[in-house]
Order: C-alpha cells, then structure tokens, then sequence
C-alpha cells in the first residue's frame, strides 16, 4: 500500500485496500500542498470490519505465545529495513521536524520490540484455595486471557508511535483491532498496518480504517461486539466517548498542562548553579517548543524559585532565540509547523488573551514569515488562572513561566489544574522529591528532567482530566486482558 499524491489510498480491511466512496484529502502543515488522498471508510465498512475482528477472535485468542512473539519481531526488523520510510511519512503527513521523525521511528521499533518480549512473558498464578475447613484439597489458577476486539483511535501529533501503543500490546495480548487513525495522519498508520499484515498477524484481526467522529462514536456506543476502546487525543472527546461506551473497557490517555519545578538547590553532576541552569534552560526550551509543543506531556508552566527566576528565564529566551525553524525536510530543523492554520490561528489569539489580560509577553508572539502555520517560540509570565493558556492544554510552542517563594506553593500551583499526566521537578532535596511524589497530583513525577521525558516500557497516563488507565506495554497488555479464574477441588 503506498501514499499516491496523483491518486486514492484505500482503507485497510480483510488484508485488502478499498478505494471505493469518498476520499479525503491530506495537505501538508507546511505549505498546504496536497500530501495525498484517502477513501473514508463509511458505516457499513466499521461493521464488516467489526465482522471480521469478532470472528477473528477464536483464531488470535489461540496464536501460541510463541507465534505472537514471531510476528512481533518481524514488525520491529521490517520497521528497522524501512525507518526512512516511514520517517518521511511523518514528516509529510504531520509536519514533524525529520530528526524527530527518525526518533519517533526508534520508538516505535522499541515498543514492538518489549510487546514481544511480553507476549512470552504473559502467564499467571496457583492460588491456594484451602484456608478454611472443610475446603482441604482445593487449588486454583489464575490466567489473563483477551478482553476481544479492540476499537483503538489514535491521534495526528505521533502517527506512529502512538499507533504502535495500541497494535503491540493487542498482538501480544491476542486481542484483534479496529484502528481509527487521525484524520491528518492516515497514511503512517495504513503503511504500518500492511507491515503487521505481512508479518503473519491473520487479516481479518487488523482494519485501519479513516473513519469519520461520527461514526467512530457510533461504534463505541452500538456495536456491543467490541470489547474495549482505546483512546489517545484530547479530554473532551475522550471523555465524551467513554461516556457512550457503555460495557466497554476504556482507556483514556488525555492532553495535559504540563508542569515543571526548578529549586535553587538543583546541581547538575559536576556543575555549579549557573552551568545546570543552562542545562536545565536548554532542557525546557526542547520540552516546550520541540515539534512546535506539540505533545501532550510538552512542558506549559514553569515554576522556578524566586532567587534563581530571572536568570532562568533569560537562559531560556536565549536557547529559544537559537532554536531553528523552518522546514521539517531540513534536518537542521527543531520548531517546524503546527499541524492546521486554524491551530495556528487559536495559539496566537490565546497568548493576546492572556497578553490583554495583564501577562507579560517575554520572547516571541507571533508568526514565522516562511510558513503560516510556523508560530515563533513564545515564552510569557505573569499568567494568571482563567486565561485559557494557563488552564487549557495550548499544545502549541508556548510556555509560561512564573517564580515561587515557597516549595509548598509550587507543589499547590502545579496541582491547581484539572489535568494530571506528568510533573518534572528540578531538586536535590530527598525530602522535597518524596513530598512532591506524595501531593503531585499526577501520573508520573519526573526527576532531575523535564515532565517531557517518557521511556516507552514506562507505565504512562495520567489523573484527573488526563485519562483513565495506563499505557506502557506490560500495562496496556494488562488493560487489554482479564484474569480468569480455575478453581480444582482435587
């Protein structure tokens, strides 16, 4: 299956691409080129897809652990012969700068890599059963087996890895999918369907199909021959489409307003104060503008103690200055385009909002001249709860950064959000870190780095607005099966 710019890619379902029906254009965030053309899959195509993934069932369930661990690894060796590949995609589709495209190829690799590790891994327990009189004799067993056919929708800003976080763990799990890929980034996610496909994962387990909201949130709420829905993207259609899910297992891995505290007792190894702030600016400045911010773990607000605030804020305006932008072709490139004008259009009127409303605009604020969705790194303070950058997810190169007197008041400014994924923390304090760790109200809390950090064999989601369950492959394996119990009365 390849990307046509002249012609029509089809969806993916039963091993076949259908070119049949409407198709959908994709335009690069760069330039608005034409990328290409995809068939939307209608109603009846999710049905048959459904169809096939609930028959399918009764074959993946029985794939030995062994076979599952095969096809895996085949998925990862064919992404290993095909990274620029599929690097290009991404760069094509979503506007990612290509050196964070090759990265976002690795990960990838990496998380088929542990899923089939973990397809072997995948066991279980003997209970003893005999603790009261008259139960002498009894043992039991527990096994997780499939939870069933996995309705998964992934969003535009990683059209592979995220993608990756869904397929891998369903194939060590043996559950079968149904895949939804965003509107924007249809492309990776068909080029890496037909990969697993040709591994030996059978055809009727897999459908990549572009479907519309609509649609997408019927199957969620009708089609009771799914078993779980798996959702990465933004809080409100997430949580509006666990509300129609009805039976259905649901996972959520939400947007964030990602937080970040830097004490002034922070060294670097072997550094003083002013050598690991630099590191810590050069950090921040990744986290928050790095693929244009957007990430729903890219650093929003900073919080910094008063003593060190204001040269803190210089460094990071300096990193920012140095930042290239441009063209995600270029391999120089590190800030390229958000992914719609529109996108583009909502930052900038967010940080005038907050400008009007008494912040105070440090570095950046506008648009580059060379694309009109390429937004210059901004950096502001004096942010104040109630304007929409401080209290949404802006998922633009935007950050907020605002000094702190006491540890405590960080602790409760970081916490004063209703999102929850993950908090990065600059101290060396022992006590400090296990007072953060207990009153963070968030999914992980990130030491010595920025809450952008993410390893890919981590356990990861958040609390609050930030989603249900956790990601992660062990994790997701776990959320995609169920414990079964054998009782023996021997």
């Amino acid at each position: 299956m390849k990307m046509r710019p002249g012609g029509v890619t089809g969806f993916l379902l039963c091993g076949k691409e259908w070119t049949d029906g409407e198709a959908m254009e994709v335009r690069s965030p760069w330039d608005q080129g034409l990328v290409g053309r995809v068939t939307v899959a209608t109603r009846n195509d999710a049905r048959q897809a459904v169809t096939h993934a609930a028959a399918a069932m009764r074959r993946t369930r029985a794939l030995p652990r062994w076979k599952r661990k095969e096809i895996l690894e085949d998925i990862a060796a064919a992404l290993i012969e095909q990274k620029e590949r599929f690097a290009q995609l991404i760069v094509a589709e979503a506007g990612k700068p290509v050196r964070t495209a090759r990265i976002e190829v690795e990960r990838a690799i990496l998380t088929f890599k542990t899923a089939a590790e973990e397809a072997v891994r995948l066991g279980g327990e003997s209970i003893p059963l005999d603790l009261t009189e008259g139960n002498e004799g009894r043992w039991g067993l527990v096994q997780r087996f499939p939870v069933g056919p996995v309705l998964a929708i992934t969003p535009f800003n990683f059209p592979l890895m995220l993608v990756a976080h869904k397929l891998a763990p369903a194939i060590a799990a043996g559950c079968p999918v149904v895949l939804k890929p965003a509107p924007q980034t249809p492309f990776t996610a068909l080029a890496l369907g037909e990969v697993i496909l040709k591994a030996g994962w059978p055809e009727e387990a897999l459908a990549v199909l572009p479907l519309s909201n609509e649609d997408t949130a019927w199957l969620a709420e009708r089609e009771d021959r799914l078993k779980m829905v798996s959702f990465t993207g933004s809080a409100r259609v997430g949580w509006a489409l666990k509300a129609k899910s009805g039976k259905k297992r649901v996972a959520l891995e939400l947007g964030g307003n990602v937080a970040m505290i830097i004490h002034s007792d922070w060294r670097g190894p072997d550094m003083d104060q002013d050598q690991s702030l630099d590191v810590v600016a050069m950090r921040t400045a990744i986290g928050a503008f790095g693929y244009a911010g957007q990430n729903c773990i890219s650093v929003q607000r900073v919080y910094v103690e008063r003593s060190i605030f204001q040269t803190f804020i210089w460094k990071v305006v300096d990193r920012a200055q140095k930042m290239v932008r441009g063209n995600p072709v270029d391999d120089a490139t590190e800030i390229g385009p958000v992914i719609r004008p529109s996108d583009a259009d909502r930052i900038e009127s967010w940080v005038k909002e907050a400008i009007a409303g008494g912040a105070k605009l440090v570095e950046g604020g506008g648009r580059n001249a060379a694309s009109h969705s390429l937004l210059e790194p901004t950096v502001l303070t004096g942010t104040q709860p109630g304007m929409k950058l401080h209290d949404e997810e802006i998922f633009g190169p935007v950050v907020m950064i605002e000094p702190y007197d006491d540890f405590e008041d960080a602790l409760a400014m970081v916490n004063r959000s209703k999102y929850g994924l993950q908090a990065g923390l600059y101290t060396r304090d022992a006590g400090r870190i296990m007072t953060a760790y207990r009153e963070l109200e968030v999914g992980a809390v990130i030491v010595g780095d920025t809450p952008t950090w993410r390893m890919d064999t981590m356990p990861y989601g958040g609390v609050k607005d930030s989603g249900l369950g956790r990601e992660g492959v062990r994790w997701a394996i776990e959320e995609m099966t169920e414990p079964r119990m054998l009782v023996m009365a021997m």
